[in-house]
């Protein structure tokens, strides 16, 4: 009998126990949310820095991310914001790219927490061919809360690095 208690007992205290320690995960995940603004002298954007989103607002919950970017226009035009909403799930989120093009997405986490990565392919069409425009970027934040978004992408025009930093 007293053994029987005992592991009841047990149970009983170590369930909730490891309900919480679960949700503290969650909670220890990067924030990213926020309003962003690209800081040019701590970022590094290569020869395409031009597309480098100039701000970025994100909303983040504890199943997705909403990231609106908008990027300068092109030959002086208008700026081009495009939004998407992401779930951490791995699911391929489809939405609209440049110029009519077709994007699909996905995000997942780190199993710190602390890095969310964000893989994009994009088709277009040019010259009566289909292209693809693959991209992969890591967001972190920085010992100084600085938004890091570092993007590896390859295209028929090369591969490319480039590091973006954003403050609020």
């Amino acid at each position: 009998m007293k053994n029987t208690f005992f592991g009841k007992t047990f149970y009983a205290l170590l369930i909730p126990a490891l309900i919480i320690l679960s949700s503290a995960n969650v909670a220890d995940k990067a924030n990213f949310s926020g309003n962003w603004k690209l800081d040019e002298s701590k970022s590094d954007l290569g020869d395409f820095g031009g597309f480098a989103a100039r701000t970025i607002k994100a909303e983040q919950k504890a199943d997705a991310i909403t990231i609106a970017s908008t990027i300068p226009g092109f030959n002086g035009g208008d700026p081009v914001t495009t939004t998407v909403s992401l779930s951490y799930d791995g699911k391929v989120t489809e939405s609209e790219g440049f110029a009519g093009s077709k994007r699909k997405s996905t995000a997942k986490w780190s199993e710190d927490g602390l890095t969310l990565t964000i893989s994009n392919t994009i088709s277009f069409e040019r010259d009566g061919q289909t292209n693809e425009f693959k991209s992969t970027e890591t967001w972190t934040i920085t010992k100084d809360g600085l938004l890091s978004v570092i993007t590896n992408s390859s295209s028929p025009m090369g591969e490319r690095t480039t590091k973006a930093i954003y403050s609020k």
